[in-house]
């Protein structure tokens, strides 16, 4: 999500050098190569697996976080004349028609794509491959409408009902990844022509708008802090995370997911080769790594989406991660062509 993606790790990725006897060891006369992959600050993954590529390959791995997935691509785009890594991770579909226009990346038909799900693949010309996807959404505070005796919501019509007033919490889109996805998602369901209605409606039910999720979940919402707000725009591995770091606290989840048609945004977070790289070799492998089975099984726990490929086994925490069956619908480019607006017109509607 991308990427952006759910946050509820503060890890700090340490990066070791090695060699191994598995690939012939990318060297130079001065010493091992270094690979720099640009990302967003979500980004993670254990010290182990990148270990495993550096050993692979006698390379070095440095990552260059560059702030959020909008703020890293601009980075990148601004900087193609001399390029300031050699592969960016982190884009996804609400700003993937902007990457492929700009021109920043070499097509590279990886290999274990053949692997990959052909609905993630947006890219016929492999400029950007596939590595994670997840789900915004809604979610509830399971024990907070047991208690009321109310009945969660199924959709997002419901959030309109008179029982539902003052029980939402959004983020702000122009601020914040999960609100401008569940933007998306209001987009996708309603229609252009129906979508700042429904927010005016949410406005008459007295929602509350917070800068970005953390403010959100862990300053309003019910079930993860001292707010009353028992519904809050979150991810649908949320409840998973919930019981991952209970450490033994919960055994099932304390918050639910709106699940209903069209109630959530699924973002896809691709990879793909800077142009002007001088380690094109390098920085295939890397791809190739990313969508291995090897990388792709150290992604749940790290970044708390699903991972691209099939093959890569799921933590058993995800069990309480729930694929929304029809999410809603917006294609790369009417995002691109109508993001700004979209955003301007809600602000219209919400905020002023």
């Amino acid at each position: 999500m991308k990427k952006t993606t759910f946050v509820l790790l503060a890890l700090v990725l340490l990066v070791a050098a090695g060699c191994g006897p598995k690939l012939t060891p990318a060297t130079t006369p001065s010493g091992p190569r270094t690979l720099t992959v640009m990302t967003h600050d979500s980004f993670d993954a254990s010290e182990e697996v990148i270990a495993q590529f550096e050993a692979e390959t006698g390379a070095t791995v440095r990552f260059l976080k560059s702030g959020d997935t909008g703020a890293a691509l601009n980075q990148a785009i601004l900087s193609q004349d001399t390029p300031l890594a050699d592969v960016f991770y982190g884009v996804d579909n609400t700003f993937f028609s902007r990457a492929i226009e700009a021109g920043i990346f070499d097509p590279y038909a990886s290999p274990v794509l053949a692997d990959i799900p052909d609905e993630l693949e947006l890219d016929p010309q492999h400029r950007l491959n596939p590595v994670d996807f997840g789900d915004v959404c809604l979610n509830y505070d399971r024990a907070w409408f047991q208690e009321k005796g109310l009945v969660p919501p199924a959709t997002l019509e419901d959030l309109t009902k008179p029982e539902m007033k003052g029980l939402l919490v959004v983020e702000n889109p122009a601020t914040s990844s999960p609100g401008l996805a569940f933007l998306m998602a209001t987009v996708g369901h309603f229609g252009e022509d129906g979508y700042r209605d429904f927010w005016a409606k949410l406005c008459d039910n007295d929602v509350l708008i917070t800068a970005g999720w953390e403010d959100a979940y862990w300053g309003q919402f019910s079930a993860a802090s001292d707010g009353d707000r028992p519904i809050v725009v979150s991810y649908a591995t949320s409840p998973a995370a919930e019981v991952y770091f209970s450490e033994g606290a919960y055994t099932e989840p304390p918050t639910g997911n709106v699940l209903g048609d069209g109630a959530c945004f699924r973002q896809i977070e691709f990879v793909g080769i800077l142009k002007g790289t001088t380690n094109r070799d390098l920085a295939e492998k890397w791809v190739d790594f990313m969508l291995s089975p090897t990388f792709q099984t150290d992604i749940p726990l790290h970044m708390w989406v699903f991972p691209a490929n099939p093959q890569a086994e799921l933590p058993e925490v995800f069990q309480f991660a729930e694929v929304p069956p029809k999410p809603a619908q917006v294609s790369p480019e009417a995002i691109d062509q109508n993001r700004e607006r979209w955003i301007e017109a809600w602000t219209e509607t919400v905020l002023r």
